[in-house]
């Protein structure tokens, strides 16, 4: 190699160098960069509420549109009702990884594991505020332990159907005798006991078999919430809610198969968090807007009168008295004994939110519902 030769070689060496210099400094970060954005997703989002204009499914078709403005590319698809799976099948299908998220009510659960009883159950959570805090109860942590632990699925938070749950019929229920001998939709078997302490006879069937039955006389009325009210509202004319969780707690989580998430890159799960949580309180924000802009549209002050009609505290004591501990004893009966310090630890832990979080002192009681007043529409 002649002296020109070795010249040419060391310019070589040298830009070769400085090139692979520079590569550690500005190619590495673009690198890391790349790693930090989430992954494109295509996720199936099974529930168990109806579409919109249900808040619930309002809230789920926010999800479905937002989800591709933050992780470009991606898609949720949207299965309403039980259109994909039951329940228990979505528990199934999530265990197995063939099912990425679902949006279900905790109590029907039980099917998969008894111990999904424990927060549910009428006059425990009885107010707003108290509803809105469910997630800080511990009974509602060991729900999420165990889920994690026995059935590979991850919690992220739970959303509420309405904050006025009640019963509606072609009559008014608003006192325990109203019930004696009348055949009454409930949403499981833990409302059948309190039907059944007030002497109604329960008929457990989905939403979607309720107005039939009701035109037929198979059932005289039905325990649901003021948005499924607006639907059957000609069937029934007649609501009457005790608020919150009076009659019947509704208690609905967002929750992932952990199989699938935790194939997720870090950057992805951070985004699908964020998003989640936002959706859950947009369902928030829905349920008591439309609860309201229907008792504002349909209120009463008039139990004779059909309508929405929300019962008096006085009222309200006379059915949680009515029903006294007949849907803790039907829980119970239902589950492990191990579980019986869980059911009256969220009995405690209940009625002691519902006395810190009096009617009226929730964020969510002082919402503008101006906000959705294009989307929200009271017929």
């Amino acid at each position: 190699m002649d002296r020109n030769q070795i010249h040419r070689f060391g310019v070589r060496t040298a830009a070769a160098i400085v090139v692979a210099a520079l590569a550690a400094v500005w190619g590495a970060p673009q690198t890391a960069n790349a790693q930090e954005q989430p992954k494109k997703v295509v996720l199936r989002f099974a529930a168990d509420f109806p579409p919109p204009p249900h808040p619930a499914g309002l809230a789920m078709k926010h999800f479905a549109e937002r989800l591709p403005q933050v992780i470009p590319g991606s898609e949720a698809r949207l299965y309403y009702a039980g259109a994909l799976y039951t329940i228990p099948e979505a528990f199934e299908a999530m265990r197995q990884g063939n099912l990425e998220m679902t949006w279900m009510q905790m109590g029907k659960a039980a099917p998969v594991d008894p111990w999904m009883m424990s927060i549910v159950g009428p006059g425990i959570l009885t107010t707003v505020g108290a509803v809105d805090n469910l997630e800080k109860t511990k009974t509602f942590q060991m729900l999420v332990d165990r889920l994690a632990k026995n059935q590979a699925i991850k919690v992220f938070g739970a959303g509420h159907m309405s904050f006025g749950m009640g019963v509606g019929g072609k009559k008014r229920y608003v006192k325990p005798d109203d019930f004696s001998g009348r055949k009454v939709r409930s949403m499981g078997p833990v409302e059948n006991a309190s039907l059944e302490a007030w002497k109604a006879n329960p008929v457990v069937m989905g939403f979607g078999e309720v107005p039939t039955a009701l035109e037929s006389g198979v059932i005289d009325g039905l325990m649901t919430s003021i948005g499924g009210w607006l639907s059957v509202r000609e069937q029934a004319p007649y609501y009457t809610t005790g608020g919150a969780g009076v009659f019947t707690g509704d208690y609905y989580m967002v929750s992932a198969s952990r199989r699938w998430w935790d194939r997720l890159t870090p950057a992805t799960q951070k985004a699908l968090e964020g998003l989640i949580a936002e959706t859950i309180q947009v369902q928030k924000e829905l349920n008591w807007c439309v609860d309201k802009m229907t008792y504002d549209k349909y209120g009463t002050k008039d139990p004779s009168k059909p309508g929405v009609y929300w019962m008096t505290s006085q009222e309200v004591a006379a059915m949680t008295s009515a029903t006294g501990d007949a849907s803790t004893r039907y829980v119970k009966s239902k589950t492990p004994k191990e579980a019986d310090r869980w059911v009256d630890m969220f009995v405690t832990e209940g009625r002691e939110l519902s006395k810190q979080n009096p009617a009226g002192s929730s964020w969510i009681e002082k919402f503008d519902c101006s906000k959705y007043a294009q989307i929200i529409v009271i017929r």
